[in-house]
């Protein structure tokens, strides 16, 4: 199993997670919390094309409102429609597959160092796509967790 098949295994256990809840569930935002699950779902995407084509240089393959409305610091605003959920939800596979076809053709040609709040600095995309994945399932831990308070 590669770095791309852990992904995928933690993306689709998250999508597990979330099949059955309800558009006001996934945009409930539990006492104590500043985000809903909605919010996950799309702060997973937009990190990981920030750690890895927005730090290589390398146009995204999400939209700019995706990463404006999901990057690190930001919260949800208004509810997401299960239009906005659903489309999330058919970017998680679909990017990561791409991602490592983009990795396997090194396409990734340079990488900018970066410290994360983990206290680990990334400086190569390989490092990016491993530290990724202990980013992915920190969320699918905190998914996990508001789903029993939704």
């Amino acid at each position: 199993m590669n770095v791309f098949d852990t992904t995928r295994v933690i993306r689709t256990n998250i999508l597990g997670l979330v099949e059955n809840l309800t558009e006001k569930q996934l945009n409930t935002i539990p006492e104590g919390y500043n985000n809903n699950i909605v919010w996950h779902l799309g702060h997973v995407l937009a990190t990981q094309q920030l750690l890895s084509y927005g730090l290589s240089g390398i146009e995204i393959l999400l939209s700019d409102n995706i990463i404006e409305e999901f990057r690190k610091g930001t919260a949800p605003k208004t509810p997401y429609s299960d239009e906005d959920i659903e489309e999330l939800k058919s970017l998680f596979i679909e990017v990561i597959d791409r991602t490592e076809q983009d990795f396997n053709d090194e396409v990734f040609e340079q990488f900018n160092s970066y410290p994360t709040s983990f206290g680990v600095t990334l400086n190569s995309i390989e490092e990016a796509v491993s530290f990724n994945n202990v980013h992915e399932a920190l969320h699918m831990g905190i998914i996990m967790a508001m789903r029993k308070l939704v």
